[in-house]
């Protein structure tokens, strides 16, 4: 019981600090579009690009590996519940993503950012940088809620033969 109250409370956490790496990149990417002076909004991106990817991932990670601890520790095992195998997949998707398309593009962003404090006119400006929190959050609270409501019941077992 003791071990169990480690994992989901390292699992609470680490999808807390998740949940919040998000908003504060919400938060950059408004001011680095929105933030008025060049330097306010080059600094917005600088710190995006340099800061965030790694403990985003670090904190998706940790909670990964608490929820498959947590899946084979306790009665809701990784494959019995639908829920579960969807939080199960949320988590290993959004940390692809963090992988694939977020990290590679965050020199870019850092880039960006020295040219827009320069006062420098940058030619393309990274437009996208909404879309990842939006997706994120969006996914994180529906693993929030899935882990409260617990809906949809076990999976079908497959017949052998």
């Amino acid at each position: 019981m003791r071990a169990r109250k480690f994992w989901l409370v390292l699992h609470i956490l680490s999808a807390g600090a998740w949940i919040g790496i998000d908003v504060l990149v919400a938060v950059l990417v408004a001011i680095g579009m929105l933030g008025g002076n060049e330097s306010r909004r080059g600094l917005a991106y600088q710190a995006l690009g340099t800061f965030v990817w790694w403990p985003m991932l670090t904190s998706g990670l940790v909670c990964l590996v608490t929820g498959v601890v947590l899946g084979l520790g306790t009665k809701w095992r990784l494959f019995r519940y639908r829920w579960v195998v969807v939080k199960l997949v949320l988590n290993v998707g959004l940390c692809t993503l963090i992988l694939v398309a977020l990290r590679p593009s965050m020199p870019v962003v850092t880039a960006y950012g020295v040219a827009v404090a320069a006062g420098t006119p940058a030619v393309i400006g990274p437009t996208s940088l909404f879309m990842p929190p939006i997706v994120s959050l969006t996914a994180l609270s529906l693993a929030t809620v899935l882990s409260v409501y617990k809906p949809w019941g076990r999976m079908r077992r497959q017949s052998p033969g």
